[in-house]
């Protein structure tokens, strides 16, 4: 279903042969793992890459956009009509052509996703936890459940309690007014016996030895990258293939980080350098990345919108270009 690695002269970067090399690499090491899963990829695609300009693309951009990565046009077609039959896409047709864009739910999950994904790390913390409290899990969806207030930031502390380090009650309550089995759930603001107890309450709601090594792998995975991506060098499919894969990366691991304020982390904390790290690369490839998007990607009947003031807020701020280069 996926198709080999691209040729390297696919993603060859101008006057950077370190990078090129580094690229190709990072394209070996993704066909490595078992395996790239379409629609996954084409989530990070749509979440980072076409959602901040307008959401829409034609089907046909999407087999072009997925092409660099070794993604078949099968695999493709196939994986945006699971997507859409999932209710994360919707589809326009006009005869053969097609059109896809976020569904409204999807935007929804996209909105938070992206608020975590690309915002600032916690600095400071008030010493106040948000808990959860839940009524006995009905049926089978007590882990489903789980799974959802994982992914929210919420540690599981005991049967039925979980707690949330920095969103306030009314915060919490709008977060989770779509997690089917939390309607009823109990949201109280709170504080613990002091540090000592705070730690323990770290130690059993959240693994952070886990996440740690995820981090790290992460970290090695992409500092070669990093060390000679320099702006202005970047071929820009070469810019498109690192920006997606960063964050294809980088978003598995943080939507598991409960994002702990300092107070509550080992000195030295690697998901910091992560930031730092993702940060940096994704600041050097942006504008790159953006023109080989204006370069091939278009929707049904027309080529992509600018890309959104907003966007230009991720990772604490990034050069802006008020001018698309043109088509």
């Amino acid at each position: 279903m996926i198709g080999p690695s691209p040729e390297p002269s696919l993603v060859e970067s101008r006057g950077a042969p370190d990078l090129t090399a580094a690229v190709a690499a990072l394209l070996r090491y993704f066909h490595r793992q078992s395996p790239i899963r379409g629609g996954s990829l084409l989530i990070t695609i749509f979440g980072d890459s076409i959602a901040p300009r307008a959401g829409a693309i034609s089907l046909r951009s999407l087999i072009d956009l997925a092409r660099p990565f070794g993604l078949a046009e099968r695999l493709v077609r196939t994986s945006v009509a699971r997507l859409a039959s999932d209710g994360w896409l919707v589809a326009r047709r006009d005869g053969r052509r097609s059109e896809y864009r976020l569904a409204p739910g999807g935007q929804q999950r996209f909105a938070a996703a992206t608020r975590r994904i690309y915002g600032e790390i916690p600095s400071s913390w008030d010493g106040q936890w948000t808990l959860l409290v839940l009524p006995p899990a009905a049926g089978g969806r007590s882990q489903i459940v789980r799974d959802e207030l994982r992914w929210l930031g919420f540690g599981q502390v005991s049967p039925g309690v979980f707690a949330h380090p920095s969103w306030s009650v009314a915060e919490a309550r709008t977060e989770l007014n779509d997690v089917d089995g939390v309607a009823h759930g109990l949201l109280f603001k709170s504080a613990s016996e002091g540090s000592e107890a705070d730690r323990r309450l770290v130690a059993t709601g959240w693994d952070l030895g886990e996440l740690a090594r995820r981090y790290r792998k992460f970290i090695a995975t992409f500092t070669p990258l990093a060390s000679a991506a320099i702006p202005g060098e970047i071929g820009c499919e070469a810019a498109f293939v690192i920006r997606t894969l960063l964050i294809h990366e980088y978003r598995k691991i943080h939507l598991q980080d409960p994002l702990l304020p300092p107070a509550l982390l080992p000195a030295d904390w690697v998901g910091a350098t992560a930031y730092d790290l993702s940060k940096r690369l994704y600041s050097a490839v942006f504008t790159a990345a953006e023109d080989y998007l204006s370069a091939i990607a278009s929707t049904m009947s027309a080529p992509l919108p600018p890309v959104s003031a907003v966007t230009y807020e991720r990772f604490g701020g990034l050069t802006r270009r008020d001018t698309q280069p043109p088509r």
